[in-house]
């Protein structure tokens, strides 16, 4: 969306002002970390950015930390999707800026299913979803893009959320993801027919 393109302007613009210092690699990394990355922070916590944005403004970062110059080439001597790691596991700890779209998004519909107080909750309730929950909420018509983004966000939670049994009286066994697994959490076993009643 050219809506956003203003994001790209923004960091271009800083990195060229950074260019001509003399930064070593760690400069540029608390450089990248601190401004860059913020930059479309508050963006990414109201709508989805398009994947190719995230691509472009990655793709100016990478040459700034490698030490690029304009039509200059040079080596990436380790891939984007290391860097992206936590320095725990041996990465730089950079954001990967779609990923980081997501989890911005995933807390504000988190904010709607547990905020019920908030001036947020009771707009977007009444607007979106005044029948319902947010876990159930579906996209309208007359939705808007902040809205479509926020149920991209519900999706998040729905593939990491998992079913609290409890007394088991909700809780449908074979259709709702209970188990506490990292990949389907899902029962893989047949049901039996008498059970299903």
């Amino acid at each position: 969306m050219a809506s956003f393109n203003y994001i790209k302007e923004r960091e271009w613009k800083k990195l060229q002002g950074w260019e001509g210092k003399l930064l070593s690699q760690a400069g540029r990394e608390v450089l990248i970390k601190a401004m860059i990355q913020a930059i479309p922070t508050y963006t990414m916590g109201c709508f989805k950015i398009p994947l190719g944005l995230c691509h472009d403004i990655e793709a100016l970062i990478k040459k700034y930390f490698w030490g690029q110059k304009g039509d200059q080439r040079k080596i990436h001597w380790v891939k984007w999707g290391e860097l992206t790691k936590s320095k725990m596991v041996d990465g730089m700890g950079f954001k990967d800026l779609a990923l980081h779209n997501d989890s911005l998004l995933a807390r504000q519909s988190w904010h709607l299913l547990h905020n019920k107080t908030s001036p947020f909750y009771k707009v977007f309730k009444a607007r979106f979803f005044p029948n319902c929950s947010i876990m159930e909420a579906i996209d309208s018509r007359s939705g808007s893009y902040a809205w479509r983004s926020i149920l991209m966000g519900k999706e998040v939670i729905q593939r990491g959320a998992r079913w609290w049994v409890g007394n088991g009286r909700t809780i449908k066994l074979w259709q709702h993801g209970w188990i506490p697994r990292k990949h389907s959490s899902l029962v893989a076993s047949y049901q039996i027919e008498s059970m299903a009643d």
